[in-house]
């Protein structure tokens, strides 16, 4: 197996220092970890990170935009064989890094990428929503349609990644677009069951504030859906709904989210895609 390069993408969560000590107990460590940083996160931080884990490698860059403009900007700091993605607000099990590359270490799959469970149990309707929702995320979509793979918990031949490089157009689904791009392209995807990580959604509490994020990632996924001429088959697929009242808010969202993102993309599709 080549090197190995783990990103972790940075708006100002103290939660970093967390996901790095999973980092660092690791059974296989990565070569280097790359903190990709928004420009909002505290310097102090960055400097904490590098300080409290002299066991691993940081490189840690500050990138304009958001986390999704950092994720993009670093990748041309990625000289490792293989990147992997864990975000802030997770929690990596010992054997988390062996158990995702194996797919690519065996030569069948481009990449790889494994499931969330709760980092506690479920305090909150708005977390016990987020639960359920991710639970059936990896029950019912990602095992028969690997596009749907979150990126936070994913690894990739980087050689393959940075060919295909991030819409920056499509924020909030921009994984959803890089896995259907990587399929449209021959590459090969592989679920990894084991290879789990801890999602800490505990600082979800404000109802507006989900309302927010859940419109944004509908309309985004229904931009990224139109760029890649697969709305169609979306729209005929048949679910088993998730089991909560928040289904009756996101059902309701829907067709203003897709509406909008209709019209975002008839506008974005014309703008070049951002390096």
């Amino acid at each position: 197996m080549g090197s190995v390069c783990v990103e972790v993408a940075v708006n100002d969560d103290p939660r970093l220092l967390t996901a790095l000590a999973s980092l660092a107990a690791q059974s296989r460590r990565p070569d280097r970890v790359l903190i990709a940083a928004a420009p909002s996160t505290p310097e102090t931080l960055l400097t904490e990170s590098t300080r409290r884990f002299p066991t691993l490698r940081i490189d840690a860059a500050r990138y304009p935009g958001g986390v999704v403009a950092a994720r993009s900007a670093s990748l041309a700091k990625v000289t490792e064989d293989v990147t992997a993605f864990l975000d802030t607000d997770e929690v990596a099990p010992s054997e988390w890094l062996a158990r995702l590359l194996k797919p690519i270490e065996a030569g069948t799959a481009a990449f790889s990428g494994g499931p969330t469970r709760p980092l506690r149990p479920p305090a909150t309707s708005i977390e016990r929503y987020y639960v359920a929702l991710e639970e059936a995320i990896y029950r019912d979509l990602v095992p028969s349609h690997i596009a749907y793979l979150p990126l936070q918990n994913t690894a990739w031949l980087t050689r393959e990644l940075k060919h295909l490089g991030f819409d920056r157009r499509i924020p909030f689904a921009e994984d959803h677009d890089l896995e259907t791009r990587a399929l449209h392209e021959g590459l090969r995807g592989e679920f990894v069951p084991e290879a789990w990580v801890y999602h800490d959604k505990t600082d979800e509490t404000s109802f507006l504030r989900w309302a927010r994020k859940r419109y944004r990632y509908l309309t985004a996924m229904a931009m990224s859906l139109t760029k890649n001429g697969e709305l169609g088959d979306r729209l005929r697929e048949r679910r088993t709904p998730v089991r909560h009242p928040l289904r009756y808010v996101e059902a309701a969202l829907k067709p203003i989210a897709l509406i909008d993102a209709r019209l975002r993309w008839r506008r974005l599709a014309r703008v070049r895609v951002p390096a």
